[in-house]
């Protein structure tokens, strides 16, 4: 568990550079949204039991932030305002709802006007996984993140979706459908 929350915090912490980097990503939403749309590439992890689709504007920086050795894989867009952090530990002897419940302390922790939009079970391909959703607040910059907690074999998957929050609907349309590509077998 203490891995899960090392990871959880490495993963905020991506969250916020990303908010703070007062990069104005515009015109880079408007031009990339017709390309992310059309083209996608998949991702697959831990021998082919996790795949997912990122879109075209989202690359692997996992040699800049984690490394394959420590289970952290991080793809980003080049502002660093998209991204999606995917973290493989050792399976935990909590149910994925408080695993979740203690995600949603943390965050309220280091966001006292933390939202959270949903913190439910879903199902995906067959899996129950437990889904957090919510929109922080740093430095005037708003982030919508979608995480998602699943266990895989006897190893705990968490994905964390996180994009520019300044049009909530279209940040949960596009997490969702990264969310929606997700494979566990």
């Amino acid at each position: 568990m203490h891995k899960l929350v090392k990871y959880v915090g490495v993963s905020l912490l991506v969250m916020g550079l990303a908010a703070c980097d007062n990069k104005d990503s515009n015109t880079e939403a408007v031009d990339g949204s017709a390309v992310s749309a059309t083209a996608a590439q998949t991702v697959t992890l831990l021998d082919g039991k996790v795949s997912f689709s990122l879109p075209a504007d989202i690359s692997d920086q996992s040699g800049k932030v984690g490394t394959q050795s420590n289970n952290m894989h991080v793809y980003s867009d080049t502002s660093g305002q998209k991204a999606v952090i995917v973290i493989i530990s050792e399976e935990s002897t909590d149910t994925l709802s408080t695993l979740a419940d203690r995600l949603e302390q943390q965050q309220r922790a280091r966001d006292p006007q933390l939202q959270v939009v949903s913190n439910k079970p879903v199902e995906i391909k067959g899996h129950t996984l437990q889904q957090l959703d919510t929109i922080i607040s740093a430095q005037g910059q708003t982030t919508y993140s979608s995480i998602v907690l699943g266990k895989v074999g006897n190893q705990l998957l968490t994905m964390q979706v996180s994009l520019p929050a300044d049009n909530q609907a279209q940040a949960q349309a596009s997490a969702e459908s990264i969310l929606s590509t997700l494979t566990i077998n």
